[in-house]
């Protein structure tokens, strides 16, 4: 990194939108905070990112934490959106749309009952639908489909326009941002503490357990406009998320291939397929893009959040796997409060890792 970076209080490595936020909550903490991105700004994980606000649906019987943390930054994302959109004018494209978990024939129908006993069982708001009611909900679905899962309190944003938010609001707030600078060690830089919010690589300035996690995925338009559906659809072998506008999110493919990020024809196949099985009109769809990105993965599918065990004057943000977008309000107040002075008692934190996690030297 040949950059001269003014000295500041904090350097946030990572401009998705997890490092963004925090920059922003630190920034209105009253510290000096600059940001740096190996290339543009929002252009990892958060630019691949479906914006799927999802804590229902993703519940696990084994992540019970896991879901409490994802319900309470669910339950802050709208006053967050309003925030956003109070201070930049921008609309960060809240939808709330809720999802539908549907199958297709008998053995799918077997599962989706299991996952409404499960969510029943967590006192989450689920409705079992019939084919015939939820076709009423949404008439493009395919006629042959046997049951679906109401989740109302799963709901969306669009990443892109969340990314031009914090954008907007961390440079009004006087954050310093530094796209395409490159950090190989964070010794070189002029900070009292330094947040590491690289995504799938942070692994490579610190050692903790952080791997990417291929998914591919495709952008398809509507050129008459929105109507194909308005619910978040989850299916067997991926998931649709409308705009609202005639343009659809379509994907994702799960993939353990190390930081490849290459398309393939099979992957961008097998998400075709899923999804006409369940809404035939997406094949009229015109595509936009087909793409992949990269998640960040942990050991427990969890986020490591808090500062290092070993050296202090690391934050970090990062392991946030499916999770990103909706952890966002959530992990920016944390990392925030330990920049002041606090420490949160979560569930999240480094020390878990701790016989794995040893800091690069300052």
């Amino acid at each position: 990194m040949s950059t001269q970076l003014p000295h500041a209080d904090v350097a946030v490595v990572g401009g998705g939108v997890i490092g963004l936020a925090a920059a922003w909550r630190a920034r209105q903490r009253g510290l000096e905070v600059v940001v740096l991105d190996r290339a543009d700004f929002g252009a990892g994980a958060s630019r691949a990112a479906a914006g799927m606000l999802a804590p229902v649906a993703e519940a696990d019987a084994q992540e019970r934490a896991l879901l409490v943390h994802n319900l309470e930054s669910a339950r802050r994302w709208p006053a967050f959106a309003a925030e956003l959109a109070d201070v930049t004018g921008l609309d960060v494209g809240y939808r709330a749309c809720g999802s539908l978990l549907l199958a297709r024939d008998r053995d799918e129908a077997e599962h989706v009952e299991r996952e409404r006993a499960l969510r029943e069982r967590m006192g989450l708001a689920v409705e079992r639908l019939l084919g015939s009611e939820a076709r009423r909900r949404e008439p493009a679905l395919a006629p042959s489909l046997r049951l679906a899962l109401a989740l109302p309190d799963d709901h969306a944003v669009e990443p892109a326009r969340l990314v031009a938010a914090l954008l907007e609001a961390c440079s009004r707030a006087g954050v310093h941002l530094y796209p395409h600078s490159v950090v190989e060690d964070i010794a070189t830089l002029d900070a009292e503490r330094i947040v590491i919010a690289a995504g799938a690589w942070s692994g490579s300035l610190g050692a903790v357990p952080v791997r990417p996690v291929k998914g591919q995925a495709l952008r398809l338009r509507d050129p008459s406009g929105p109507g194909l559906c308005d619910h978040v659809l989850r299916f067997e072998g991926g998931y649709l998320v409308p705009r609202g506008d005639g343009r659809y999110y379509l994907g994702a493919t799960m993939e353990e291939r190390g930081f490849d990020t290459a398309v393939t024809a099979l992957g961008v196949y097998e998400l075709l397929r899923d999804a006409a099985e369940v809404l035939p009109g997406i094949l009229e769809l015109e595509i936009d893009e087909a793409f992949a990105g990269l998640r960040p993965g942990t050991p427990d599918n969890a986020p490591i959040v808090g500062t290092d065990p070993v050296d202090e004057r690391i934050v970090w943000a990062t392991g946030h796997f499916r999770n990103g977008i909706l952890l966002c309000p959530i992990t920016a107040e944390l990392v925030a409060d330990e920049l002041t002075g606090g420490r949160p008692d979560h569930a999240f934190r480094p020390e878990r890792f701790a016989a794995t996690t040893e800091a690069t030297p300052a």
